[in-house]
């Protein structure tokens, strides 16, 4: 065992923030800000004291291509991230959430989303280039940059006032087409940059659509990646009040089927059946 797990507590661990508070101070009355941002003090105490060295010494950001970790990271809000095919309601699923349009913000039944879009909140409307985005001090996407000029030049940050956004990010996904030529005309790797949010993703939305439920090549291999990311994933059955009863019964049925062949997880996928847009 480490000797940091070992030692007693002193004052010095004790002393979660620079006010010396501690989360059995704060009491369950607490203000859940103030707890989590002792939780996350001691956390980066750890990190710095008994993992980062480790790291350094045996190059783990050379050989994993992930950079250390920072401040950032730590107090980064958690981000949740959607993954589906083309027009089954990515977009319309976060505007839906958050009550209005967002800058950026592209919805019809063509594909029409074709960059991987952050929405974080801010005092004003606008939209953020993604090589801003990958080098930006306060933000949690460093490292990015290593997907190359074809990915960054599909990055962009949409950043709104909204109460949703206080919490969390939301990370909307391009659509996912069928064929090969698909996969290679993005001009980056779109499966790698999946994986890559995945791993930093505290929730993964996958979306279908009740009228196309055909898992593509590429979506299967973005699926792939989410493998070890299981207790994440949640599968959404979009559009549903656009289909009677006995139909969504089959097509439900379909899916499980399809996502049995997809998924290599031994549980069967919980699907939550919805229509998330203005319509409904």
């Amino acid at each position: 065992m480490a000797d940091w797990a070992s030692e007693p507590p002193t004052s010095s661990t004790r002393d979660l923030s620079s006010g010396g508070t501690s989360v059995s101070n704060l009491g369950p009355g607490g203000d859940v800000g103030d707890r989590t941002a002792a939780v996350a003090a001691q956390l980066k105490k750890i990190y710095r004291k008994a993992v980062l060295p480790l790291e350094k010494r045996y190059r783990y950001d050379y050989f994993y291509e992930s950079p250390l970790l920072t401040d950032v990271e730590f107090d980064a809000k958690p981000q949740v991230l959607l993954v589906g095919q083309y027009s089954v309601g990515k977009t319309s699923f976060i505007r839906y959430l958050l009550g209005r349009d967002f800058p950026g913000q592209r919805i019809g039944p063509e594909p029409t989303t074709d960059r991987f879009t952050v929405l974080i909140n801010g005092p004003e409307e606008r939209t953020i280039p993604g090589n801003a985005l990958s080098v930006h001090p306060d933000l949690p996407f460093r490292g990015l940059e290593r997907f190359g000029v074809s990915f960054l030049s599909r990055f962009e940050g949409s950043q709104l006032p909204s109460s949703v956004l206080r919490s969390i990010t939301l990370v909307d996904t391009p659509g996912i087409l069928s064929g090969e030529k698909q996969r290679v005309n993005r001009g980056y790797d779109f499966t790698k940059v999946v994986s890559w949010f995945a791993e930093r993703a505290d929730l993964i939305i996958l979306l279908f659509d009740a009228h196309k439920l055909d898992i593509s090549d590429e979506l299967r291999g973005a699926i792939d990646v989410l493998k070890g990311h299981e207790d994440k994933i949640r599968c959404i059955l979009n559009k549903a009040d656009q289909i009677d009863r006995q139909q969504l019964m089959r097509v439900y049925g379909a899916l499980l089927w399809s996502l049995g062949k997809t998924m290599t997880s031994p549980e069967v996928a919980r699907v939550y059946v919805g229509s998330f847009w203005e319509e409904s």
